[in-house]
């Protein structure tokens, strides 16, 4: 017996009650979540035709919750002042009603007959859930349609339908046999896509950016690919790509695609406070259409590490140009400037760098990056000042298969990134090599408990420690490598005229392990260990020296991403366990 009391009144119900004898749990939330009249308990006042209304509607209502759950011959009787609901009026409802009682009487549980969708495309497969002798659930009955169905629209029927079906109850076997033909139609080509909304936007430019694949045979995944490129321009606020219902000459299926444009200009200013880092102050313009292609131009100024430990102010100012499109629909062009400062403990670097690119979306979840760049810069270290130009060709692949990219719980990630550099006025040459991969498991109570690892490692190659640039070289310690060891700590101490000098190292090696436990929905704790190594050549792990810290924090999540703070202490050394670092952010650590 479910009761549910409403608040007084003429116009109120003084009681709703469902009863439905050993349903179990399960059954009785179905038909609690189905009713209209039970749903009323969130209201404080109903009036008298509204309760009649929804007590009219909850019988179809509720079969269709015994149906779900395989009760083919269930009774539904719902009484208002003991009269039959179904009797009373929708009009004529009366003045008060002090009680409702919704009976429902389940009857037999059905299992599958015989069972059969067809015609089927080869090797499709049915849910295991609908066979002969498997609770009888119109769910499953709809789940193994569409599998149907939608297996031949995989394969280019884009028109394939339910074309009749047979669906028998035999109730003295407690069985419902069904069978349900499929209407498959003819496989189908993309036809001409008409492009509706744009104003400001080319035409031709949508369509290249789109890369609708007019000729090849229908294929879903493909409508998916075009509404998801065209989104990613960010110059639309909304994408839409329907087919025509009717079939086009020699079996084509011609589309309409739908857009609303988005505001062309777009400004905005951050803030971020870490208790490593300091204060940063951020702000930028946008311009989602620069030159009618759905280009984006983008202006952005940086103020860093007010306040915080990690050297000097930095100071940065930045424009970037991104075109899509440009060689095919998974080919973007990126142009950027930056002026910057970087004001860090062991160095001051002034630069001014440019840089094209073309990104390539190899498939969906692996993108590549090529590009070449110049880089001018004056560096202040221990060894005193020098300036240099460098020509540098980046090169990068990105693996992205995480579940939710600021709170992963499942799946790996993986970048890799080479840039080598040619000096133009007789520094060096050589290159910097750099690898990150990440990989996540949940298990446990809705997967409460999470694992996750993180690997690093880089290496600095065809130059030494002295002339290498200052930021190319690898430093350990704060929230990117090892927490709980100070930032940038460890490093590389070099001879120098008799005398020793911090740098950078060649080569860096570092893993990062967590236990992130949910205490209730929106609050985790994290406990942590981290490593890190700096080497003297440009061979990983082979020359150098390592440290380690350990600690625990907490998340919050929110709507962007979990709020992080962390607590860690060194691990090993002559300070180990003897100091702390505090690390705050938003989004977990990696």
């Amino acid at each position: 017996m479910a009761g549910l009391l409403l608040a007084s009144g003429p116009l109120a119900a003084q009681s709703i009650s469902l009863e439905i004898g050993d349903a179990g749990d399960g059954l009785r939330g179905d038909i609690e979540a189905a009713s209209l009249t039970l749903g009323l308990e969130e209201q404080e006042e109903v009036a008298p035709q509204d309760i009649v209304a929804a007590a009219r509607a909850d019988y179809r209502r509720i079969l269709t919750a015994l149906y779900s759950a395989g009760y083919y011959g269930g009774t539904v009787s719902i009484r208002i002042n003991g009269r039959e609901a179904a009797d009373i009026a929708p009009l004529d409802a009366p003045r008060q009603i002090s009680a409702v009682v919704i009976d429902v009487d389940r009857g037999p549980r059905f299992d599958f007959g015989r069972v059969g969708v067809a015609p089927l495309p080869p090797n499709t497969t049915l849910p295991d859930r609908f066979a002969t002798g498997e609770p009888a659930r119109a769910n499953v009955i709809r789940e193994s349609v569409s599998t149907g169905v939608n297996a031949w629209r995989d394969i280019g029927y884009a028109k394939a339908r339910p074309a009749d079906q047979t669906i028998v109850a035999r109730h003295p076997q407690r069985e419902l046999d069904v069978n349900v033909t499929l209407a498959p139609g003819q496989q189908l080509t993309f036809g001409p896509l008409t492009i509706n909304g744009n104003e400001d936007v080319r035409t031709s430019a949508i369509a290249r950016i789109a890369g609708f694949p007019t000729g090849e045979i229908y294929d879903p995944d493909a409508i998916t690919t075009v509404e998801r490129r065209l989104r990613k321009t960010g110059a639309f606020d909304s994408v839409a790509l329907t087919e025509a219902d009717e079939i086009g000459p020699n079996a084509t299926l011609p589309f309409t695609l739908q857009i609303v444009e988005s505001k062309p200009r777009r400004f905005g200013f951050g803030l971020e406070l870490s208790s490593i880092e300091g204060l940063l102050v951020s702000a930028f313009w946008m311009h989602r259409n620069a030159f009618g292609g759905a280009e984006r131009f983008r202006v952005e100024g940086e103020v860093s590490g007010i306040g915080g430990e990690t050297g000097g102010i930095d100071y940065k100012i930045a424009t970037s140009l991104n075109i899509p499109a440009v060689y095919g629909p998974k080919t973007d062009f990126l142009a950027t400037a930056t002026l910057s400062r970087l004001d860090e403990p062991e160095f001051l670097l002034d630069s001014i760098a440019t840089e094209a690119s073309l990104t390539r979306l190899i498939r969906d979840d692996l993108t590549a990056n090529v590009g070449i760049g110049l880089l001018a810069a004056r560096e202040e270290t221990a060894l005193g000042t020098r300036e240099y130009i460098l020509l540098t060709a980046p090169l990068g692949f990105e693996l992205e298969r995480r579940n939710d990219v600021t709170n992963p719980t499942s799946g790996y990630y993986v970048e890799l990134d080479a840039t080598p550099f040619l000096s133009l006025d007789g520094a060096g040459d050589g290159g910097r090599i750099y690898a990150d991969a990440r990989a996540y498991a949940s298990f446990g109570t809705d997967d409460r408990f999470t694992i996750a690892a993180r690997g690093q490692i880089g290496s600095v190659i065809g130059v030494d420690a002295l002339t290498a640039p200052a930021d190319f070289l690898f430093y350990s310690g704060g929230g990117g490598t090892v927490r709980g060891q100070p930032y940038q700590s460890l490093g590389l101490e070099t001879a120098d005229n008799g005398g020793v000098i911090q740098t950078g190292g060649l080569s860096f090696a570092g893993a990062q392990l967590e236990a992130r436990v949910g205490v209730t929905e929106n609050i985790g704790v994290v406990g942590f260990y981290d490593y890190g190594f700096v080497g003297s050549t440009a061979t990983p792990l082979e020359d150098g020296e390592w440290h380690a810290g350990t600690g625990i924090g907490v998340r919050y999540n929110t709507g962007i991403g979990p709020i992080r703070l962390d607590i860690g202490t060194p691990a090993n050394g002559d300070d180990a366990f003897g100091s702390v670092q505090v690390y705050i952010g938003i989004g977990q650590a990696f």
